[in-house]
């Protein structure tokens, strides 16, 4: 399945920041200048990321719990990308190659497993991180540098056990969104100078998920990365996500919620999401040099008058004093996460 943006995704960015910068000089005060990106092709960057998320859940009643299938809570990883512009299309929009070229993955997904599952567990996380090292995606991006379908992320997920491929495949489309320096308003702009976005976008077959959310931009000041003439963008975004529910029956729910039974009109998902940020982005052809981002996102899920899961109605978990849900009980999982990433540029090219 290839990964697809849900919308406008300032809402992730999947996501109160100090700049690795050791100062930020507004020496652009009463100029303006145009946040548009700008492809040229052959252009070739080198970023370093470190993506970091942290996931709690609640359940009701807190039986639930035990019935869940295991899933990371704590998820890291450290990645080398070489991003090299090989195509810009008449519209504007690109084609973009990221060349993996170190990759690590970390998580507790081993120590949230059943104990004669964690050798598995350690050995997929490894041999996942081995694997990444030197494949290839091609991320698509328009005129405004959306993100808009990546191809190659399949055959680098499809070994990887079901329950880390959701957060990795989020993990990844978070980081192309984050390259894309996808910016409002496109028009010129000067220092202190604040607009806001609004976005949404209808749930398809693909993708069963409706978005509606704001955006809100400030070019805060002006500074130098390197040899480059940068401004500084600072950003705050609200979201929120409701499933079609139809569609979502036809696909795999996220981990925590396959074993909440029979999707159904009882079934009740939202997801609401908030984040800040700051970029700094080239002021020739705002290509992105640093982002640091931290999301928060919290999706409940609720289920009436679902079954008990099978053949425990009654029961209670393995060393557990809760009872198991009833079947006349409401079904609630609430997933609380935060993420934060930090992309740096640590050198490009022209070719």
């Amino acid at each position: 399945m290839a990964i697809r943006i849900r919308g406008a995704r300032e809402k992730r960015i999947l996501l109160g920041l100090v700049l690795s910068l050791s100062s930020t000089a507004a020496f652009g005060a009463g100029r303006k200048a145009t946040l548009a990106r700008k492809y040229r092709r052959g252009q070739t960057l080198v970023y370093r990321t470190e993506l970091h998320s942290q996931a709690t859940v609640h359940t009701e009643p807190p039986g639930l719990a035990a019935f869940l299938p295991p899933f990371p809570t704590e998820l890291t990883t450290h990645q080398e990308n070489t991003v090299t512009v090989r195509a810009v299309h008449a519209d504007g929009g690109a084609d973009v190659e990221n060349h993996f070229d170190q990759f690590e993955l970390e998580s507790n997904l081993a120590a949230r497993s059943p104990e004669e599952m964690r050798p598995a567990a350690e050995r997929s996380q490894r041999e996942f991180s081995r694997r990444i090292a030197g494949r290839t995606v091609v991320a698509h991006y328009d005129a405004e540098g959306r993100l808009i379908r990546a191809d190659g992320a399949d055959a680098m997920l499809q070994s990887v056990d079901s329950i880390l491929r959701k957060p990795l495949e989020e993990a990844l489309e978070v980081f192309l969104e984050q390259m894309g320096g996808g910016l409002e308003p496109g028009r010129r702009v000067g220092v202190d100078e604040r607009w806001s976005h609004k976005f949404s976008s209808h749930a398809t077959p693909a993708d069963p998920w409706n978005l509606d959310g704001e955006s809100t931009w400030h070019y805060s000041g002006e500074t130098r990365y390197g040899k480059t003439r940068a401004a500084q963008i600072d950003f705050r975004f609200t979201d929120v996500l409701t499933p079609a529910l139809d569609r979502l029956a036809q696909a795999n729910p996220p981990g925590p919620l396959a074993q909440l039974g029979t999707l159904s009109s009882g079934l009740s998902i939202v997801v609401h999401g908030q984040g800040q940020g700051r970029l700094l982005v080239a002021l020739d052809d705002s290509r992105v040099l640093e982002n640091h981002t931290e999301t928060q996102q919290t999706l409940t899920a609720t289920l009436q008058g679902a079954p008990a899961p099978p053949g425990r109605a009654g029961s209670s978990a393995p060393g557990s004093t809760t009872a198991s849900p009833k079947a006349s009980d409401p079904l609630k999982v609430e997933i609380s996460s935060q993420t934060t990433i930090r992309m740096e540029a640590a050198q490009e090219s022209h070719r």
